[in-house]
């Protein structure tokens, strides 16, 4: 009964954060969690008296959306991804960069959660990336998050055994020093990452890209008029020919032709125009 109360009031609460329900139906557990806690903290009996206690404070509305914050993720996560980017993808773009004369692989990880996804990119490029295309080339990243909590277990860069299950079992014991069952990065693989607070609605970091990846964020968990604007604030900061990966079972919006399909593994895009 309880998770019926909390379907039914996210159903009718998140169009009004831009938000679809259809996106958050296999996490709402996660989701209806976090709201029962906060619920608790204001003495409210039900999701009713929650949702009448927002009609009378409207500041209540930013602490649900942070509410609506999904914040799984993992090493190596999607396997299919992370070795096209390893064995093609990456070395491809860096060759491009060489002759061009450019200095460095930009690369946005929008959505960065806890910092796995851009400590994965930064072992694959200095372990496998590197040695195979014989000359260095720095790969920056600037990873974002709108959660501050989780921004800042990315910057502390410790890990539980169970975020390390996907990457390959020879890179943990180049790439972390094991204390106990903690797992943390080493130096070597923490340099060239910034992670930055951003609201990813309203907010895209500076500067252009030969690499972004949004996965299972915007086109999971946002409306597809608001897919749409992000999309195009993507494009705009992914350099032609570069790559834009997606989550591998999520689809871009109708109407979206600058970005096209790249090879067979599901997510991954090219900028052509």
């Amino acid at each position: 009964m309880r998770n019926l109360e909390c379907t039914e009031f996210l159903r009718l609460c998140l169009p009004r954060l831009r938000l679809r329900w259809a996106g958050f139906r296999k996490v709402r557990r996660q989701v209806c969690k976090e709201l029962s806690r906060r619920k608790a903290e204001l003495g409210l009996p039900g999701f009713s008296a929650y949702e009448e206690y927002i009609k009378d404070h409207p500041e209540e509305w930013k602490i649900l959306d942070s509410a609506c914050r999904i914040t799984i993720s993992r090493f190596y996560r999607d396997k299919g991804v992370f070795e096209e980017l390893c064995f093609k993808l990456l070395p491809s773009l860096a060759r491009s960069i060489l002759l061009s004369g450019g200095n460095e692989l930009s690369c946005w990880s929008a959505g960065c959660c806890s910092g796995e996804e851009a400590y994965t990119l930064q072992i694959l490029w200095k372990v496998r990336v590197i040695p195979a295309i014989r000359f260095d080339l720095p790969l920056r990243i600037i990873a974002t998050d709108i959660n501050r909590d989780v921004l800042e277990r990315a910057r502390e860069g410790c890990y539980p055994q169970s975020s390390l299950r996907d990457l390959p079992k020879e890179l943990i014991p180049q790439a972390f020093t094991q204390s106990g069952k903690s797992f943390a990065v080493k130096k070597p693989f923490r340099e060239n990452i910034e992670f930055a607070e951003q609201d990813i609605r309203i907010q895209q970091p500076a500067g252009f890209f030969h690499l972004i990846l949004c996965r299972n964020l915007v086109l999971t968990y946002f409306e597809e008029a608001l897919q749409q604007e992000i999309l195009r604030r993507i494009s705009n900061r992914l350099r032609r020919g570069g790559i834009f990966i997606i989550g591998i079972h999520e689809s871009l919006p109708r109407g979206v032709t600058d970005i096209i399909p790249y090879g067979n593994t599901p997510g991954i895009y090219e900028k052509v125009l």
